[in-house]
């Protein structure tokens, strides 16, 4: 079930198989997830994006239960805007006037140029348009779930920085499911979904990092 709550969940049931027309991977044990960035890791083609999707319901679970409670958002790789359409007036159309200043400001400190058409930009120019748009749309008021799909790619470091400071300003009320391949071994991963082997698990720790993590995708 997906609704709104003040406080996001996502409860991943022991059992719960994700795939297409057979099982890709398998939960064994009960996950959940609360506020806060989660990150997602797996080797390409182990199933990723293909939790993701199930999440945001764009694909059937094969098997067991899942639960998702608040205004979630889904941002797939592949998300794609009118080309012939300025970045102005893509944020002008989705976004509501109150977020519409502090979200222009955060292009412009990024260096996104919000009149040049979308069919223009670089991929990583593309990114910060779809990540602006996510982030900004987050509703205050009530408990938040956003489903990024490899959020950073084509990212330089100020940008991705500037979107993780944004990350600990919503924290309490906005969980974060982030699908991602790390760049350095010391990045700090206190919430991981790791998918290997066919196997959904959750390993978590204060001082857990990329780099003590990843000998398990092996």
């Amino acid at each position: 079930m997906t609704s709104t709550s003040s406080t996001p969940l996502i409860r991943l049931g022991a059992g719960l198989e994700i795939g297409y027309t057979r099982p890709l991977a398998r939960n064994e044990k009960e996950i959940s997830l609360t506020s806060g960035t989660h990150f997602l890791l797996a080797r390409n083609g182990r199933g990723k994006t293909t939790l993701l999707r199930t999440l945001a319901r764009t694909l059937k679970r094969l098997n067991g239960e899942f639960e998702a409670r608040g205004y979630m958002q889904y941002l797939p790789e592949d998300l794609r805007f009118d080309l012939e359409i300025p970045v102005s007036a893509i944020f002008r159309s989705l976004l509501s006037k109150d977020v519409l200043k502090p979200a222009l400001e955060l292009a412009e400190r990024i260096e996104l140029d919000i009149k040049k058409p979308y069919g223009r930009l670089s991929t990583g120019n593309r990114r910060k348009t779809s990540l602006i748009l996510a982030e900004f749309s987050v509703r205050p008021d009530e408990g938040n779930i956003l489903l990024l799909d490899e959020p950073f790619s084509g990212l330089d470091a100020y940008a991705r920085e500037s979107f993780e400071e944004l990350w600990t300003g919503s924290r309490n009320h906005v969980l974060r499911l982030v699908s991602c391949h790390p760049d350095y071994d010391s990045m700090p991963m206190p919430s991981a979904v790791v998918i290997e082997q066919g196997q959904i698990s959750h390993f978590t720790g204060p001082d857990q990092t990329w780099s003590s993590l990843k000998a398990r995708l092996n």
